[in-house]
């Protein structure tokens, strides 16, 4: 049974759905858990997750302007490692079908998405949840825990 011990950190911060803002939102995670000492595959892994949800955002959220994306983290220590978890919400036109969209090459964005973004956010986390409510946004919450190099 794993046992939450105590917080270690977190962040929040807003910006807006620009492409070039899902690198800025991979350097902030990256910069969030580097501390924690992740392995490679680890660190990759979230910043995968963490681009896919962003670019979710930017490319499906605000199709017809540019909106604010908000995104928070925390870092947990536990007996398995560290458990970090990061939220990914938006303001914009929300899902109608969270279980349609979350089908693997299932896409509302045309014909150059590949459909493939819950898909990748799920195998690169240990949890995804996903809530929506159409014409109020979308909040995209991912939990991987981490080992912690030791």
């Amino acid at each position: 049974m794993q046992t939450k011990k105590n917080k270690l950190n977190n962040f929040s911060l807003k910006f807006p759905s620009l492409g070039r803002n899902e690198g800025f939102a991979r350097g902030i995670v990256s910069a969030f858990v580097l501390p924690l000492d992740p392995t490679v595959e680890e660190l990759n892994d979230l910043k995968a997750a963490v681009s896919e949800a962003v670019t979710n955002a930017i490319v499906h959220a605000y199709p017809n302007e540019a909106g604010t994306i908000e995104m928070s983290g925390s870092a947990t220590d536990s007996d398995a490692g560290y458990i970090i978890e990061i939220r990914v919400k938006d303001k914009g036109v929300g899902i109608a079908d969270i279980s349609q969209a979350m089908s693997p090459l299932y896409t509302s964005g045309g014909e150059d998405r590949a459909g493939l973004g819950f898909t990748v956010m799920e195998s690169f986390t240990d949890k995804l949840r996903v809530r929506s409510v159409v014409g109020k946004g979308t909040v995209v919450t991912m939990t991987k825990t981490i080992s912690g190099k030791q």
